[in-house]
């Protein structure tokens, strides 16, 4: 029994680098993720998320640093890490031509499942992609939502304790995107650790706790809640009036707003002070004759949190240069 498995800790990374040539993917980062637990990965396309995964998965060797999935380490054995966890990539990764069947039996191969436990493991990789009595059906003539569900269900076979999902809910619509994450909570609470990358910050709720990794570099880190609590230096205020987008620019000028925003039908305005800046949003509205205005300050959500640390990084990179 390994230290990470003592100590519930499922995933460890210390100083973790990966350069192509003179590009930096993923610069020295550190976190780690509890045993059963949802861990988001987030930041936009480009920032490291996916070559972290691959790192993790024993995939591809890191440049320097180190880590351990499930007591195993990333650059020794990672032949026995790609037996212990489930994977699933962000490019849909079975072979259409074959059926959803073949799919789950070319799949029970692959992990060497014993053969009394096959015909369990196809019906509950079915029920968890919601193909039921459709084992015959041709994989290529699946609805994207079917397809990503089809690929969770064969990532599941040998049953892992932790498993990747690289943006799993990537093109599909919002009643699958739900439905899928009805899936990740029920694995979750089951014990499984889920390592999972996605773009999407209404998702991002769904997350015990979160890194945001931009550039390689990992700038905030926490549970939504500390997230939106302390991942903000700045204040946010919501402004509610008719036709919102017609006064984005004039409120962007108003002294005290650092930046603002669309959020629904309303503007988010990131402020250095609320006290002073509600009034003067206000005293201005009201001038320029604004009806059945409000302007409150609020909790950030995670875009604004996410938005203004990438706003802060670059700020503070281009200082630097």
């Amino acid at each position: 029994m390994t230290v990470e498995t003592v100590n519930n800790i499922a995933v460890s990374v210390q100083g973790l680098e990966k350069k192509f040539g003179n590009f930096t993917a993923v610069n020295k980062i550190n976190f780690q993720v509890a045993q059963g637990e949802i861990f988001g990965f987030l930041g936009p396309n480009g920032a490291g998320k996916s070559t972290t995964i691959r790192m993790l998965c024993g995939i591809i060797p890191p440049t320097s640093g180190e880590g351990k999935v499930g007591g195993f380490d990333i650059i020794k054995e990672q032949h026995k890490i790609k037996e212990h966890i489930g994977y699933m990539s962000q490019k849909f990764s079975l072979y259409n031509d074959l059926t959803v069947g073949e799919n789950i039996d070319f799949y029970s191969g692959i992990y060497k499942i014993p053969r009394q436990e096959r015909k369990e493991r196809f019906e509950a990789t079915l029920t968890i992609a919601g193909l039921e009595g459709m084992g015959d059906k041709v994989t290529a003539t699946l609805a994207g939502g079917w397809k990503q569900r089809l690929a969770l269900g064969c990532a599941l076979l040998h049953k892992p304790k932790i498993i990747f999902l690289d943006e799993p809910t990537s093109g599909v619509d919002p009643i699958t995107r739900q439905n899928f994450w009805s899936i990740i909570k029920g694995l979750a609470a089951q014990g499984v650790t889920v390592f999972v990358t996605t773009h999407y910050m209404d998702e991002a709720e769904n997350c015990n706790r979160m890194v945001l990794i931009y550039h390689g570099t990992i700038i905030a880190q926490g549970t939504p809640q500390e997230m939106k609590t302390t991942g903000m230096k700045n204040q946010v205020l919501e402004i509610q009036l008719a036709e919102a987008q017609s006064w984005l620019d004039r409120i962007r000028k108003i002294d005290g707003v650092k930046e603002a925003a669309l959020f629904g039908a309303n503007i988010h305005a990131v402020v250095y002070d609320s006290v002073k800046a509600v009034p003067l949003i206000s005293d201005f509205l009201n001038k320029e004759g604004a009806k059945d205005f409000s302007v409150n300050k609020i909790l950030p959500s995670l875009e604004d949190v996410f938005v203004s640390s990438i706003e802060e990084y670059d700020r503070a990179e281009l200082k630097k240069n």
